[in-house]
């Protein structure tokens, strides 16, 4: 997974603190002048791209004061590791191999037969090989949700926990992702708190600065997915045609309606699979059949 740089505190703080319990997040803490940060760089780059199912980011000291300073940080480079918003290890200086060493022991599981370096990612969901969990890119202060209940608002299903986004008024729900970089969709996963308040009609439309409900019928959308119960056994993944999610940096999903024909709709979880537009391998792309 490319490298993050982190550019404000809210940034830092919901990378790290909204992140899968199973995401290892490692934070360089570094500085421009620091030469011993620019020896080690290379060696940052060449992990996060090896370690594709870790979260790697990066904290300039003097533009991020207020977060070094909250972090303890008192010589450069230091690599502080958290795990389930909760600092798990740290250490000071260029050393390559305590870097690679501690990433190795706190990585966890890498699904659906990938090793280290292979660009499976590992999360609470079966992925597709060569595919990731992109949810950590998405900018969440940027989040936005039509016709959801005040208490049971879209960032619920943006967390792994039991707590869930539901719509207000009647079933249907316009959900609005940003990315904080380009990235390559693959696929969605939607979890639902139960089948009948599954979606059933999904529109999917790209990088659209805004869609209300009285333009979902005049927008063409990107994708219109049907889905039945069957959709949401295994692991729940909804294929995407890819070639139309090549450089998305928002997404806005409109909810139609859902199977049970309930008055609202329930979604638990909302994940998003795919690549990073930076790293993704553009000779091994291949088209999705229409779901």
């Amino acid at each position: 997974m490319p490298i993050k740089e982190i550019t404000n505190k809210e940034d830092y703080t919901n990378t790290i603190s909204k992140a899968l319990p199973s995401k290892l997040i490692v934070v360089d803490f570094t500085a421009t002048w620091c030469g011993p940060c620019r020896m080690i760089k290379p060696t940052f780059e060449k992990l996060s791209n090896q370690y594709r199912h870790v979260i790697f980011l990066q904290v300039d000291v003097d533009q991020q004061s207020e977060i070094a300073a909250e972090a303890g940080v008192s010589a450069m480079p230091t690599f502080q590791f958290f795990k389930a918003n909760k600092k798990i290890a740290e250490f000071k200086g260029a050393n390559a191999a305590q870097l690679e060493s501690l990433i190795k022991q706190h990585q966890g599981p890498v699904e659906e037969g990938g090793a280290e370096g292979s660009g499976s990612s590992s999360g609470s969901s079966s992925l597709v090989a060569g595919q990731t969990d992109i949810s950590d890119q998405i900018t969440l202060n940027q989040v936005d949700c039509l016709n959801q209940q005040n208490a049971n608002h879209v960032r619920n299903a943006l967390t792994a926990d039991d707590k869930y986004l539901e719509s207000d008024v009647d079933e249907q729900l316009i959900i609005s992702i940003p990315f904080n970089q380009a990235v390559k969709l693959h696929s969605i996963k939607i979890t639902p708190k139960d089948i009948s308040h599954a979606p059933k009609t999904i529109k999917l439309y790209v990088n659209r600065v805004t869609l209300g409900f009285d333009d979902v019928e005049s927008v063409e959308e990107t994708q219109k997915i049907e889905l039945t119960e069957k959709d949401y056994e295994g692991n729940g993944l909804i294929p995407l045609r890819f070639v139309k999610f090549q450089s998305v940096n928002k997404v806005i999903l409109f909810v139609e309606d859902n199977l049970g024909d309930e008055d609202t709709t329930k979604i638990q979880q909302l994940t998003f699979i795919g690549n990073s537009l930076e790293g993704t391998d553009m000779s091994a792309l291949k088209k999705v059949e229409d779901h």
